[in-house]
């Protein structure tokens, strides 16, 4: 997986996975997961999955006329990652994991490496296993790091 792999930057020289859990998922998300992974791995062009596509009986939400790539798979063969946005602290259906056998969606260490947090970076207010939202939300309304880092060392250039 590019997107993840090419974390060795964020990584800190930390050996130990911290923050790494996700949120349980229903059985109906899975089986939702599972068709749009398969989807995304099908289609040449790495389609995503149009929800009114899915069968009746995934269908879930009313409104079938808005949102209608609501279930994402995070793509892991581009050389840039989608960005993350605080909804993920109340699903993660827009954060699918590429890996099919791995069947969830990302956790709390993926998306804080898609954002640029490093590795030995604790998020507040989340005990291992326990309160994924807070950090989550944490991480859905930051800036990314790196982004950040390069647009302090353009300002510092320029007020010089």
């Amino acid at each position: 997986m590019r997107v993840f792999q090419k974390a060795k930057v964020l990584r800190n020289g930390i050996d130990v996975l911290t923050q790494h859990v996700t949120r349980p998922h229903t059985e109906q998300d899975k089986e939702i997961y599972r068709i749009v992974v398969e989807k995304w791995e099908r289609e040449r062009e790495r389609e995503r999955l149009n929800y009114n596509d899915l069968p009746e009986t995934l269908k879930t939400h009313e409104n079938r006329d808005a949102f209608l790539d609501r279930f994402k798979v995070v793509a892991d063969n581009m050389p840039y990652s989608q960005t993350v946005v605080a909804h993920i602290a109340k699903d993660g259906h827009y954060y699918i994991h590429p890996d099919i056998e791995q069947n969830r969606s990302i956790s709390v260490r993926e998306a804080a490496r898609l954002q640029s947090f490093p590795d030995d970076y604790y998020f507040e207010g989340i005990k291992e296993g326990q309160n994924r939202t807070a950090a989550f939300k944490q991480i859905g309304n930051a800036v990314p790091p790196l982004m950040v880092e390069k647009i302090a060392r353009k300002l510092v250039r320029y007020l010089k």
